[in-house]
């Protein structure tokens, strides 16, 4: 969906877990490390994916609060696609960093939405002009 900033959000996932911003990036046959900010894939320069993860959280976390009427828990997910290896450095703690075949573990969690609470939040956030007001 795309932001009222520029660039855009790959997909969100809401439940009784909470909201979770999806950020996918495909990298076939690569090797990639994950740390607080940055990544490096194969080992060449860094590159700002969770950094970029993390305001795409709170950007979404301000539209949803802006909507609702009740706090809207909103964590990053980092998503790498097609990867051969993937490492997580052992600070990295603020974003969830996954291959394409974990995502499915998020979609058990609980205890952050009622279910009333993830029905409003989807209701909302289906709807595009929420994303594109300024």
């Amino acid at each position: 969906m795309p932001k009222s900033n520029g660039g855009d959000i790959d997909h969100l996932l809401i439940g009784p877990g909470g909201v979770f911003t999806i950020n996918t990036k495909h990298h076939s046959g690569a090797s990639v490390w994950v740390g607080d900010e940055m990544a490096k894939v194969n080992g060449g320069p860094p590159l700002p994916y969770a950094a970029s993860s993390k305001a795409e959280a709170a950007y979404v976390q301000g539209v949803l609060e802006r909507h609702c009427t009740f706090a809207v828990p909103v964590e990053p997910a980092l998503v790498f696609v097609g990867v051969a290896s993937l490492h997580r450095a052992v600070t990295q703690y603020a974003v969830r960093i996954y291959q394409e075949r974990e995502v499915s573990s998020l979609g058990p969690l609980s205890g952050k939405l009622t279910a009333h609470q993830a029905e409003e939040v989807y209701a909302i956030a289906r709807h595009r002009r929420v994303w594109l007001r300024p």
